[in-house]
């Protein structure tokens, strides 16, 4: 998962020096000085983004099933944590993008009917993504209650 979080940092930190320097190259006055520091903050911000959040947010970052419910921990400056009763699980799914894909990891979302939206479990191999979706599934199948 760090290496996943590591090149989707890079990838959108490329998308934003391309932009910088199309901007740059497209102007016919030259670049102003709000550009300059544009570009001078992308250079100090971008390294540091790319090598210091993966690790931190690795070490956040934390899932859990019980008899009974799922506990997701997640977040990078803000930490949420979330339970979920099997109870109130409505759905199971997983979501493998391009990216991940290229990693072999697989993301396994639970849908409740809370506000807070879905809890999501991030950064599993595909085999042990599959297994978990499937024994949430079951767990959820075997639980008494209406997932509302």
């Amino acid at each position: 998962m760090v290496g996943y979080w590591a090149v989707r940092a890079l990838l959108g930190w490329l998308a934003v020096t391309v932009a910088e320097c199309a901007w740059l190259f497209f102007r016919h006055d030259g670049p102003d000085s709000w550009h300059r520091w544009g570009l001078v903050l992308t250079a100090v911000v971008a390294p540091l983004h790319i090598v210091v959040m993966p690790p931190w947010r690795y070490r956040v970052h934390r899932w859990e099933t019980s008899a009974d419910a799922v506990y997701v921990q997640s977040g990078w400056f803000v930490e949420e944590r979330r339970i979920a009763p099997f109870a109130r699980v409505q759905t199971v799914d997983t979501e493998r993008g391009p990216l991940e894909q290229i990693f072999g990891l697989t993301t396994v979302t639970a849908t409740t009917a809370s506000a807070a939206g879905p809890l999501k479990i991030q950064g599993l191999d595909d085999a042990t993504g599959q297994r978990v979706a499937r024994e949430l599934t079951a767990a959820a199948q075997a639980t008494q209650g209406d997932a509302t």
